[in-house]
């Protein structure tokens, strides 16, 4: 157990010291925390939960780590919230285990599944688009769906798009490969072949919504922030029996031409008070890619912030660590 805890080449350990602001050592089953009396005392709590995670049968990683230390700061039932985020595997395949990896991500991944319709919003990154397809996918193979819609917007469709060589799903279907690696990720490839030819899966552009009704169907709706007020509505409204729709986008990263308005930043004020449609928002903590992309996007925002005071946004981030005074304890590995 203890290996397991500490990590190849004591990877877990030299995490855990950066997280914690303690010195840590392990001989034998034996791990001393030094460092201020709150930092030790928090250390203690969350060795022992990460210890019992092992024992679920649960896998320790650097994401999982940072969560359970960012967690056991929070002033709440944090082991309560650990462990409910890390056992909530949306889907597993080749072994490898999707679930949620931050408190927000475990938020939308609710929201998902209590709302009809969820809006993710938030920087590159976060997990948005790679979750839901993730839902996505389990709905369809748990038979919850019939069938999976995912749709984004061209934006430069218009002239550039002639240049591209091929009929119009060959022309759009650089917009789309996103979507397409993600699926990939989650599915064998002839599984996912089959359900392409029986349509079971469907990725095409948004144009191609206008007119449909969907039934049964989990719909995606990625780069929503790309989408016009008009074509946002006009997907909106294609919601059918049996449906749900997730719909993801970074509002600050709006490719659309200047002074057209996004349908992303204008649904946020046209449906806030509805029942049954949820808004979820990430910020750079909730990045899951390498940890220099949190850098870069916690970097922009305080550029945006100091240049385009207009376009400041709420902030959801964590609250300030606790100190205190110095002292050293020791706990079980």
């Amino acid at each position: 157990m203890a290996a397991l805890l500490v990590g190849e080449q004591d990877a877990h350990l030299r995490a855990l010291e950066g997280l914690l602001r303690c010195d840590i050592s392990l001989r034998g089953n034996l791990l001393t925390l030094d460092g201020t009396a709150a930092e030790v005392e928090r250390g203690e709590a969350l060795v022992d939960e990460l210890v019992a995670l092992l024992q679920s049968g649960q896998d320790l990683d650097r994401s999982t780590l940072e969560l359970a230390a960012s967690l056991s700061d929070g002033g709440r039932d944090w082991t309560r919230d650990l462990g409910e985020i890390v056992s909530d595997v949306i889907l597993e395949h080749r072994g490898r285990r999707i679930r949620p990896k931050t408190v927000n991500q475990k938020a939308y991944i609710d929201a998902i599944r209590a709302n009809t319709i969820t809006f993710g919003i938030g920087p590159a990154g976060t997990g948005k688009t790679y979750l839901a397809m993730a839902m996505a996918t389990s709905a369809l193979l748990s038979s919850e769906v019939a069938r999976v819609i995912l749709t984004r917007p061209a934006v430069e469709a218009g002239e550039k798009l002639g240049f591209l060589p091929g009929g119009l799903m060959e022309k759009v279907d650089p917009y789309l490969r996103p979507l397409f690696d993600a699926l990939y990720d989650m599915m064998d490839t002839d599984r996912l072949t089959d359900h392409l030819q029986r349509g079971t899966i469907e990725v095409a552009p948004l144009a191609y919504m206008r007119g449909r009704t969907l039934n049964d169907s989990l719909i995606i709706l990625d780069e929503a922030q790309n989408t016009s007020p008009e074509q946002m509505k006009m997907f909106l409204t294609r919601l059918g029996f049996g449906a749900k729709m997730i719909v993801t986008g970074d509002i600050t990263q709006i490719d659309l031409p200047r002074g057209q308005h996004s349908g992303l930043v204008n649904v946020r004020e046209v449906l806030a008070s509805i029942p049954d449609i949820s808004f979820v928002y990430f910020d750079s903590q909730d990045v899951v890619r390498h940890r220099l992309v949190q850098d870069i996007v916690s970097a922009y925002k305080q550029y945006g912030e100091q240049h385009h005071p207009v376009h400041r946004q709420a902030s959801h981030g964590q609250g300030e660590r606790r100190r205190g005074g110095r002292g050293s304890a020791a706990a079980a590995g």
